[in-house]
């Protein structure tokens, strides 16, 4: 659907936000066991619809394949019975979850008798902004309905048939809960205005997720009215400490870098001490050249090993989102934390040790969303942290860090009581 004319476009995105709003108070009163069962038809909703949503999930992988879009691209974009599982499961789990809202946070008794409670209350209106991924449409609104928040989504026009379908189903599940068919809505159109109307909205949504490339989160930063939770580029590091298990390190690297190399948990750069580079870095380098990654290195890196490339400055700036991975050779930890700080977008990054002290240090010192002892980078992600889901990974440190899932998306009140007190003169 493309709508044409600039004030129709901006009547829908007014109409959008306006009946999010008013959604949003409704569903702020909602019962858990409400929720729950809109979560649980959804789910089922899916399930029961997937061959609609792999028959709209093929004809955008199609376009996109004929358009020579990259591989990693088409990964993320695709669908299959596995992943069509994964989200309804994901939305039973988020549902099994504890309630997030009405939580007592934190009690005050004050001198005066006051008493002041600081209680977990939802956000409000959430706008989430994405690309290829089309199971972020179920994942984000699982999430915002457990929240309690009412939200409205933007999908890429790469994978808008599939989110549509997911939409139908998600749709269907609030129908049967009885909850406002707006608490969570689709912007039906894939013209790109429509991105800069959702940013002016104000005084209709709280704040705006953009899950995407940083290019993405740049455009909308430069005219957003609205607060962001900024899921930035992932720059991921995985750093080879001289103390590491050789074994351990290689079965880590491999998953790190080429179980899904298109997602934002991938490693981009290896880092490994000098110290046992020229005896271990062709071993950890054998099975990743094997299954076709490119390897880019440092001088030092290509000397021991001439499998490698020769590395470019920037491809320690860059987040591949493929089968390549830069490596660069340290002289001890204190160099491999340099390199992070002034590499890493502070997403992910860890290390693989055996001494306890070092890695305390780089936990400590690394500062960045996630950061990994002796396990891999692809552990980034709000389901593998018992979230159910995320939106995504926040890599800034104002409200949300690290995977957001329904307790991020909540914010608090306080609430006083009292028994005739007045504040004295």
């Amino acid at each position: 659907m493309n709508i044409t004319p600039e004030k129709t476009l901006h009547a829908l995105m007014l109409s959008i936000g306006q009946s999010a709003r008013e959604a949003s108070r409704l569903l702020a009163a909602a019962t858990s066991e409400t929720k729950n069962n809109a979560l649980y038809a959804m789910a089922k909703a899916i399930r029961a619809q997937k061959a609609a949503i792999l028959t709209a999930n093929n004809i955008d992988v199609t376009e996109a394949t004929q358009k020579g879009t990259a591989a990693s691209f088409i990964d993320r974009l695709t669908l299959h019975s596995d992943r069509i599982e994964a989200m309804a499961k994901g939305l039973e789990t988020i549902a099994e979850l504890p309630e997030p809202v009405g939580k007592l946070l934190e009690k005050i008794e004050r001198p005066n008798g006051l008493i002041i409670n600081r209680i977990s209350v939802p956000i409000g209106v959430i706008g989430v902004i994405y690309e290829s991924r089309p199971n972020v449409t179920a994942d984000a609104a699982g999430l915002c309905l457990k929240s309690g928040n009412a939200v409205i989504l933007r999908g890429g026009s790469e994978s808008f048939r599939t989110a549509t379908a997911i939409m139908q189903a998600i749709t269907e599940g609030l129908q049967i809960a009885k909850l406002p068919l707006t608490t969570i809505q689709m912007i039906p159109t894939v013209d790109r205005a429509a991105i800069n109307e959702m940013t002016q909205l104000d005084k209709y949504i709280d704040v705006i997720i953009p899950r995407g490339g940083q290019k993405l989160v740049e455009a909308i930063t430069v005219n957003c009215r609205i607060p962001l939770f900024k899921h930035l580029s992932a720059l991921c590091h995985t750093y080879i400490h001289e103390a590491a298990n050789i074994e351990m390190a290689k079965t880590i690297l491999l998953n790190a870098k080429m179980r899904r190399t298109g997602i934002c948990g991938a490693t981009d750069t290896l880092l490994i001490d000098e110290s046992i580079a020229a005896t271990q870095l062709p071993l950890l380098l054998d099975e990743l050249i094997r299954m076709g990654c490119e390897i880019r290195g440092d001088q030092a890196a290509q000397h021991i090993d001439h499998r490698i490339k020769l590395a470019r400055e920037e491809d320690y700036d860059t987040e591949f989102l493929d089968a390549i991975m830069a490596v660069k050779i340290v002289k001890d930890v204190s160099q491999a934390i340099k390199h992070i700080s002034e590499h890493s977008t502070q997403h992910t990054d860890a290390i693989i040790t055996d001494d306890a002290a070092v890695a305390k240090r780089f936990l400590q010192e690394v500062d960045s969303a996630i950061v990994v002892h002796n396990a891999s980078t692809q552990f980034a992600d709000g389901g593998e942290f018992g979230m159910g889901a995320e939106i995504g990974i926040a890599t800034g440190k104002l409200h949300a860090r690290g995977p957001v899932g329904i307790n991020q998306l909540t914010t608090f009140k306080y609430q006083v009581h009292g028994n005739g007190q007045t504040r004295p003169q």
